[in-house]
């Protein structure tokens, strides 16, 4: 009996921990999801957080360059509007995850990681190389 009650009381607990609005987590996107979305939202910002090298080898078309890992971005993101929609990508959603995170800890609630430039490149976005 007290196994059970111990399962279920696990279980209840548990369920509560999961992914919640405005636990922190970084919104994701696929890159088909945002090629299918990116024309709806004229004020939103496509922010490349790879590096200046990165973004010269091929960035996709409209992106602004804000290297996440220089320190740069940190400082840059204090001066953009919280109310604007964000899509931020990098060369495999890693950084561009941590970007949104540290976005969403300021303040910005809409900030979406759309992940890697090469699947975003696949899913048929203009792309200058």
């Amino acid at each position: 009996m007290k196994a059970l009650a111990l399962s279920i009381l696990s279980a209840f607990l548990l369920s509560c921990t999961g992914p919640q609005q405005g636990d922190g987590q970084a919104k994701t996107m696929t890159a088909t999801e945002y090629k299918n979305q990116h024309d709806k939202n004229q004020e939103a910002v496509l922010v490349d957080v790879r590096t200046p090298a990165e973004f010269e080898a091929g960035h996709v078309e409209q992106a602004q360059n804000t290297d996440f890992l220089s320190g740069e971005f940190e400082k840059k993101m204090q001066h953009w509007d919280k109310d604007k929609t964000y899509y931020l990508y990098c060369a495999s959603g890693n950084r561009s995850g941590k970007a949104a995170k540290l976005m969403e800890e300021a303040g910005f609630r809409k900030v979406y990681n759309i992940g890697a430039y090469k699947d975003l490149k696949g899913a048929g976005l203009p792309v200058q190389e």
